[in-house]
C-alpha cells in the first residue's frame, strides 16, 4: 500500500468513526454520473452532507457514529423529487374521480375562486398537512408546488423538515382576484419565505399558465422575475391546445415566441406539461437551457382525445432539456405515489408510441437528479455523492415482491410504491425511522383533515360520502364560478379562433 493509500484509509475510517449517521450493508443507489449502483453499500453523512458513498468495510458495521443503521434488506437511494404539483385541495381527494372533465373543472374552478378570495383557509391548511405527511412518508423529499395561498405550504413542509419550492399563482384571465393584489401577495411571500427554514423553502414565481394570463400579466411577471433574479419562474407551458391560441391574442406566433418576447424563456423557465410541443419547441427550450416537469398520471386519467399528442419526452431527453416527474394535483387521480408516476411515464408513451421508450434507469434520474436538475438544484441534491446534502430514502426490499432482487432501476420504477419507504432523511436529519414519521403528528393532522371535510361539507353544496361524492349542481356551480375572468377568458379565446379561420 502506498503512504497516499494508507493515509486515505486512515482518514475515512476517522471519518465513519466521527459521523453522524452511517447507513452499512445496503443495496445503495447513488445516481451519480455513472449510474452506480452498491450490492453492499455504505452511506456516511456528517453535519447533513454525504461525506462517503462506497462498498460496506468491515469497520463501518460496529463504528462509533452517532447513528448507525443496518442496511441489511434495504435500498438505499436519493430522496424523490416532485417536479410539479398542487397542494391545497388534498383533503378533497376521492370527490372528482368519478365526476366527467366538465363537472371535475368547473367544480374546481369555483372552489379556488373562493380560496383566491380568502375563504376555504381551514380546507387549504389541512390540505398542506396531509401532503407533507403522505408526502414524506412516501420518499418525496423535495416539491415544487404552485398554489393560490402557498405561505401555509411553506411553514408546514419547512417544519416538516421537507424541501420545497412554493409560489402564487398569478392569473388575470382564471380568477377575478384584481391583477395589483396578485402581485402585493406575491411579493410578500417571496419577501417573507424565500430562503426560509435554513434554505430547505424557496419561492418561485409562477404565471399560471400560457392559456389564462393576458400580455399584460406575463409583462408584469417578468417585471417581477427581474427585481427577483434568483428564484425559478414555473407555468404551466404547451398544456392545452388553447396554450397557442392565446398566445395569438397576446401578439405573439406562439407560447414560446410569447415568453421570448417578454424575457422569460431561459434557464430560470420550469414548464409543467409540455404536452404539445412540436421539434421546434423543443430544440428552442434545450437553446434556452429551460425545464420541464412531465407529469403523465393527470393526463392519462382526464384524456380528452385518445389522438392527442404525448409529451415528448424522450425527445426532450434526447436534445438534452432536463425533465423531472410530477404528480400534479394528486387529489384529482387518487395517487400520492410518485413512484407510480415513473411506471405511468412508460406506460403511457409505450402505448402512444411503440415498447422501449425509456431505459428503467432513466426514469430513476427523472424521480431525482433529473428533477433536481429542472429546479437547479442539482448541485445540492438528486444524487447520492459526497459533498451534496444528505437527501436519502430507505426502502424495505425483504418485502416477497422484490425477490429476486435483479435489475433494481425496474424494480424501483415498476414495482416500488410509497409504502415500500421506511427511512427519510432530508439535511442529514430523520424525518422518519422504520415507518415512524418523527416530524409531524399523524393523529392529530387525520382529525384535522376530517374536521375541514366535515365543515367544508356542510358550507358548501358538496356530498363528499364513503361511497364516492355528489358534486353540486351545475346551476350552483355556475353561480360560484368566477365572472369577470373567465368570461373574457373564453371571448378572447373565440375571437381568436374565428381570426384563425377567417382572416381579417
Amino acid at each position: 500500500m502506498t503512504p497516499d493509500a494508507a493515509e486515505l484509509g486512515d482518514n475515512t475510517e476517522v471519518a465513519v468513526n466521527d459521523a453522524d449517521l452511517v447507513v452499512h450493508d445496503a443495496v445503495v443507489v447513488t445516481v451519480d454520473e455513472d449510474n452506480r449502483i452498491y450490492r453492499n453499500g455504505t452511506v456516511v453523512v456528517e453535519d447533513g452532507v454525504l461525506t462517503d458513498v462506497r462498498t460496506t468495510r468491515d469497520g463501518d458495521r460496529d463504528c462509533d457514529a452517532d447513528r448507525v443503521i443496518d442496511g441489511e434488506g434495504t435500498l438505499v437511494m436519493p430522496g424523490l423529487v416532485n417536479a410539479h404539483t398542487h397542494l391545497e385541495l388534498t383533503p378533497l381527494i376521492g370527490a372528482f374521480s368519478d365526476l366527467d372533465l366538465l363537472e371535475m373543472m368547473s367544480g374546481m374552478t369555483a372552489i379556488f375562486g373562493h380560496i383566491a378570495d380568502g375563504e376555504y383557509d381551514y380546507l387549504t391548511d389541512a390540505g398542506y398537512e396531509l401532503a407533507a405527511l403522505n408526502f414524506l412518508a412516501g420518499g418525496v423529499t423535495t416539491v415544487n408546488s404552485m398554489d393560490v395561498r402557498p405561505s401555509g405550504g411553506a411553514e408546514t413542509f419547512g417544519e416538516a423538515g421537507l424541501r420545497g419550492f412554493f409560489g402564487m399563482a398569478l392569473s388575470d384571465l382564471f380568477w377575478d382576484v384584481p391583477v395589483d393584489k396578485q402581485f402585493e401577495r406575491a411579493r410578500e411571500f417571496i419577501d417573507q419565505y424565500h430562503g426560509a427554514y435554513d434554505g430547505r423553502i424557496r419561492a418561485t414565481i409562477n404565471p399560471h399558465d400560457d392559456w389564462s394570463c393576458t400580455r399584460a400579466l406575463w409583462e408584469r411577471t417578468a417585471a417581477l422575475a427581474d427585481e427577483y433574479p434568483d428564484l425559478l419562474v414555473h407555468t404551466h407551458l404547451l398544456e392545452l391546445e388553447a396554450s397557442n391560441t392565446m398566445a395569438r391574442s397576446n401578439g405573439a406566433e406562439d407560447s414560446l415566441d410569447l415568453l421570448d418576447d417578454i424575457g422569460l424563456l431561459d434557464d430560470r423557465l420550469v414548464a409543467a406539461h409540455f404536452r404539445l410541443a412540436n421539434n421546434e419547441d423543443i430544440q428552442r427550450t434545450a437553446d434556452a437551457n429551460a425545464s420541464v416537469a412531465h407529469c403523465p398520471s393527470i393526463f392519462a386519467y382526464w384524456n380528452t382525445d385518445g389522438d392527442v399528442q404525448w409529451t415528448p419526452v424522450p425527445e426532450l431527453r434526447d436534445a438534452s432539456v432536463d425533465v423531472g416527474l410530477g404528480i400534479d394535483d394528486h387529489y384529482w387521480h387518487d395517487s400520492y405515489s410518485l413512484f407510480g408516476e415513473a411506471r405511468q411515464a412508460r406506460l403511457a408513451a409505450n402505448l402512444k408510441r411503440s415498447t422501449g421508450q425509456y431505459h428503467s434507469m432513466e426514469l430513476v434520474r427523472m424521480l431525482t437528479i433529473e428533477g433536481a436538475a429542472a429546479l437547479g438544484i442539482d448541485d445540492e441534491v438528486g444524487s447520492l455523492e459526497p459533498g451534496k446534502c444528505a437527501d436519502v430514502i430507505v426502502l424495505d426490499i425483504e418485502k416477497p415482491k422484490f425477490i429476486p432482487m435483479t435489475n433494481i432501476p425496474a424494480q424501483i420504477v415498476n414495482n416500488a410504491v410509497p409504502a415500500d419507504v421506511k427511512t427519510v432523511i432530508v439535511d442529514g436529519d430523520v424525518l422518519m425511522r422504520d415507518g415512524d414519521v418523527k416530524t409531524m403528528d399523524a393523529d392529530a393532522v387525520r382529525e384535522q383533515v376530517e374536521s375541514a371535510v366535515e365543515r367544508f361539507e356542510s358550507e358548501t353544496d358538496w356530498e363528499l360520502g364513503v361511497g364516492g361524492s355528489v358534486p353540486p349542481s351545475k346551476l350552483n356551480v355556475a353561480h360560484d364560478l368566477p365572472k369577470r375572468g373567465p368570461s373574457q377568458l373564453l371571448g378572447r379565446l373565440a375571437f381568436q379562433s374565428a381570426k384563425d379561420q377567417f382572416p381579417f
